[in-house]
């Protein structure tokens, strides 16, 4: 079920790479999407939590790193969290909460870490096992309300033209929120959750 969701996503966003050409300026180091707290799925989050257990066996020291961070988003996100601390997940109207508040309104999230990130390499520590979101961030990707948004340090220099045929496959949404569902139905989960409680105690 997972994996075959991953995979079905990770072929689209290769398609899209290569349509994207040069305009896709997302690499290793560039780790804008990776602040600001956001929502997984249940799945996500499994997945998550079996690479952090796989990666205490094969590299436990970058483990403990995860570990420390994750420790110390908690700090930072618990009094604030729109949400049940016990479970985790996330209240349906979490939106409205000044932790996700937008810029504008000033959100305390948006410039939290993910605990996943290591700063010294600004990479992800966990990148096989990364969240559907940000597998797909960067690529143009239709919002809910029909529109292309890309990463606002992609595509820069883009014609519309070269924004549309870069398009991620759209039907990923809708695989996506099936997949989650069925997951969910199997498992006995529900509701969504942030990086850091998906982890706080894998």
């Amino acid at each position: 079920m997972d994996q075959d969701l991953v995979q079905i996503v990770d072929a689209a966003l290769d398609s899209s790479v290569r349509r994207s050409g040069t305009h896709l300026a997302c690499r290793a180091g560039c780790t804008q999407c990776c602040h600001g707290v956001f929502p997984i799925s249940q799945q996500d989050a499994h997945r998550l939590r079996e690479a952090l257990q796989t990666l205490d066996e094969s590299d436990p020291q970058r483990a403990l790193r995860i570990r420390v961070r994750v420790a110390e988003s908690l700090t930072h996100i618990t009094p604030l969290f729109p949400g049940n601390p016990v479970t985790g997940i996330l209240n349906e109207d979490y939106e409205d909460s000044t932790l996700f508040a937008d810029e504008a309104e000033g959100a305390i999230g948006e410039n939290e870490p993910c605990p996943v990130l290591d700063p010294a390499t600004g990479t992800c520590d966990l990148y096989a096992a990364r969240p559907i979101v940000c597998r797909t961030f960067g690529p143009p990707m239709r919002t809910s309300e029909g529109d292309l948004a890309t990463c606002e340090l992609c595509f820069i220099y883009a014609s519309t033209d070269e924004i549309i045929a870069a398009e991620l496959d759209p039907t990923i949404p809708e695989q996506e929120a099936a997949s989650n569902e069925a997951y969910n139905v199997a498992h006995h989960t529900h509701g969504e959750i942030i990086i850091a409680y998906a982890l706080r105690n894998a």
